[in-house]
């Protein structure tokens, strides 16, 4: 191989999340010897390149790259060897790109990737939750609706729950997770290997009430564990619960409370609350 220049193809580099120290040499060595690097955003990766002392070309590629600019790309990759990064992390987790591996396979180009941080493989290691099934949802829907459909969509899934989120959405989302899937562990964890790292752990309803009208700033991910292995409550225990709650609150406290000690999600306990208390 040329000391210089790598052979011809895709290289998907893993960048850091936070502390730069954690580019690895093998990810610093391809930006350097890389035709060019194809980044979200030119100017947070610049920074990583004069980190990893690149001098490398940047072009933009991200989720308003069009059809013919993609196409343009892949036919470069027959001579050239051009570097995918994402702003922060593995590309194509939760960032655009599996349509150019894709579309570069399909024309044989060779497709390499360089291992390195991940938000959520690094947040499931920070959240004291199973870790032998796992399943990454990415960012939640913001409309109500749609989250609590995609939420519902999960609930029954026996494995720990990975979702990225922001500050200002944090609130919402943890309230909507609470509702669907009950009062499970969960952890949230932000601003991963940053000087100000932070894993807050306890139950849905400790997070919720927790965030509540308090938005954290920096990069968020939930982390939230697989439902019980109890059996659920029964109709029957249900209605016991719900009949007895509600002789002392509301529909909706007895919701609340019925929910929490049978750990079942909350929406499941309002509905029964307001069919009894007619």
């Amino acid at each position: 191989m040329d000391a210089e220049r790598l052979l011809p193809g895709l290289y998907i580099v893993a960048t850091p999340i936070g502390n730069l120290g954690d580019l690895t040499p093998r990810a610093a060595e391809t930006l350097r010897r890389a035709d060019l690097v194809l980044a979200e955003d030119r100017r947070v990766s610049a920074k990583l390149l004069a980190h990893a002392g690149a001098k490398t070309r940047l072009s933009n590629y991200n989720d308003h790259t069009s059809e013919a600019e993609r196409d343009a790309i892949v036919a470069r990759l027959g001579a050239e060897a051009i570097a995918l990064v994402s702003d922060a992390g593995t590309p194509l987790i939760s960032d655009p790109g599996y349509k150019l591996v894709r579309a570069a396979r399909a024309e044989g180009h060779d497709v390499h990737t360089l291992p390195g941080p991940s938000a959520a493989i690094a947040a499931l290691t920070l959240a004291g939750l199973p870790t032998d099934r796992f399943l990454f949802a990415g960012f939640l829907p913001s409309k109500t609706k749609a989250r609590a459909d995609a939420i519902g969509e999960l609930s029954g899934i026996r494995a720990t729950l990975i979702f990225y989120e922001s500050g200002p959405r944090l609130e919402d989302t943890l309230a909507a997770l609470h509702d669907a899937l009950g009062s499970r562990d969960a952890a949230v964890i932000r601003e991963i290997s940053k000087l100000h790292e932070e894993t807050v752990a306890g139950s849905l309803s400790q997070l919720a009430d927790r965030y509540a009208g308090k938005p954290p700033k920096g990069e968020i991910v939930i982390v939230v564990g697989p439902p019980s292995e109890q059996a659920e409550a029964s109709d029957e225990d249900l209605n016991r619960a719900i009949d007895n709650a509600l002789k002392t609150h509301s529909p909706s406290r007895a919701a609340a409370e019925v929910a929490a000690a049978l750990n079942i999600p909350k929406k499941r306990a309002y509905a029964r609350a307001l069919e009894r208390s007619n």
